[in-house]
């Protein structure tokens, strides 16, 4: 079963292959910075030796930095368990079509080790065992992702060579909500917007946000693992068509002094069977004693789960009071200053997390919220007053300022050992430690700015 009528079926996809029209398969993954990883298979070796039992791929990729070095600290892979193979299990649910690369389709893949048992650590499994762990209790967890980017007039290379200084902004001022703002990238946005569409994903809309040259799209919601799914393949194809126009996006939560890119996560329950609301209680026309509890379990575990929300460094350049960034632990009612904002009615209701950046792996983010959502239920935990007016100025508990106090929080959170696993918190601790690591390594342009002359 496709997940609609966009995505390709298995026939279909032998049809276009043996007809000529598709002659390139994509088969990928996400690692753990969020990005795709795989491989591009000529069609027809795709559907006479892949198609029936995948692929495989060296489990070093579950297990090195954002520039592919190959570090120490992982249980899952290492030197001295010889980097063997994982196997790419094709989801057959995902055939699409790229449009913007002629011929081409992609699938997107589960991972397992040799003896065929799920790598416990891939993004993906985390979060599927989090979608199982709703489904025991007949429920569905749907969510919406809402990812802010900065558009450059500068192709990536050249960014690349600059050093990443002076880079041309899309836009020169503040278009948030400006017509005229999105009309002067709209070549970009449409190409994007249409794209997306042909190749699986229900787009709503493109608009300007406050960061010269910052622009969201947003896609309707779906279930958690399709939503995950789009949102690693938005930001892969995005970028590839912007480079396409000679310009190029980014995706990291604080690109420069400004504003910084969000990425708004909404997420309510479903029944699993029968799409029953379980969120609101229709007959008294108010959120339930079930929605409290997790909006409480999400609050409970959100110092403990920010590792998964704002997953490197630059994460937390983010969180900045009067930001539209959430600094306090908190809940309101269409509140954009806390960290959780309840909005909708109803069918629609439900809750938006508002910590995450743009760099958020979507499969680890959804996990975290949903995982903390379930453990609120489970233990239905009490929802703390709401939080009216500024949050910022409400001294309510704060999250993490810092990559280090975010990954000791989840080192030492009992909650996340019990809900996702010792083994998944002490990969994602040691993902944390290369970054701290890798950063504290570094010397900086704002070091030799003030150090090389004058100190």
């Amino acid at each position: 079963m496709t997940r609609n009528d966009r995505m390709l079926t298995v026939e279909q996809l032998r049809g276009l292959i043996t007809d000529g029209s598709v002659d390139t398969v994509v088969l990928a993954f996400t690692d753990m910075q969020g990005r795709l990883q795989g491989k591009l298979l000529h069609a027809h070796f795709f559907l006479d030796s892949v198609l029936g039992h995948g692929t495989e791929g060296c489990n070093y990729l579950l297990a090195v930095d954002v520039d592919m070095n190959t570090v120490d600290g992982y249980a899952h892979a290492s030197w001295a368990d010889g980097y063997g193979d994982m196997e790419f299990e094709l989801d057959l649910a995902t055939i699409r079509l790229l449009p913007h690369r002629p011929g081409t389709v992609m699938i997107q893949c589960d991972l397992a080790g040799t003896n065929g048992a799920p790598v416990r650590v891939s993004p993906r499994e985390i979060l599927r065992a989090q979608t199982e762990r709703a489904a025991s209790h007949g429920w569905k967890a749907l969510a919406g992702t809402e990812l802010e980017f900065v558009i450059f007039n500068t192709p990536y290379d050249r960014a690349w060579d600059s050093g990443y200084r002076d880079l041309e902004p899309a836009n020169r001022y503040n278009v948030d909500y400006s017509i005229l703002g999105s009309t002067l990238v709209e070549p970009l946005l449409r190409e994007i917007r249409n794209t997306m569409y042909a190749s699986g994903l229900n787009v709503e809309s493109a608009k300007g946000e406050c960061n010269f040259g910052q622009h969201e799209i947003a896609f309707l919601y779906d279930e958690v693992i399709t939503t995950a799914d789009n949102h690693a393949y938005y930001k892969t194809a995005s970028k590839d068509i912007a480079r396409q126009h000679g310009q190029s996006i980014t995706f990291m939560a604080k690109p420069n002094q400004r504003e910084g890119n969000s990425c708004h996560v909404h997420m309510s329950l479903r029944g699993k069977d029968d799409d029953a609301l379980v969120f609101w209680d229709a007959d008294r026309g108010e959120r339930s004693a079930l929605y409290d509890h997790f909006i409480a379990g999400v609050l409970a575990t959100m110092r403990d789960f920010t590792l998964f929300y704002a997953p490197n460094i630059n994460s937390y350049k983010r969180f900045v009071k009067g930001s539209f960034a959430p600094t306090a632990i908190a809940w309101g009612i269409d509140n954009r200053t806390s960290s959780v904002r309840l909005v909708g009615r109803g069918a629609g209701a439900r809750m938006e997390n508002r910590l995450p950046g743009g760099d958020m792996n979507p499969y680890l983010g959804l996990a975290a919220m949903l995982a903390g959502g379930l453990y609120g239920i489970e233990h239905e935990l009490s929802l703390e007053p709401e939080t009216k007016g500024n949050a910022y100025e409400s001294g309510a508990p704060t999250v993490p300022s810092t990559m280090h106090e975010a990954r000791e929080a989840l080192a030492q959170s009992a909650i996340a050992n019990e809900v996702f696993g010792e083994d998944v918190v002490r990969h994602y601790v040691n993902y944390a430690d290369v970054e701290i690591a890798a950063f504290d390594a570094a010397v900086t342009d704002w070091e030799l700015r003030r150090g090389f002359e004058r100190l």
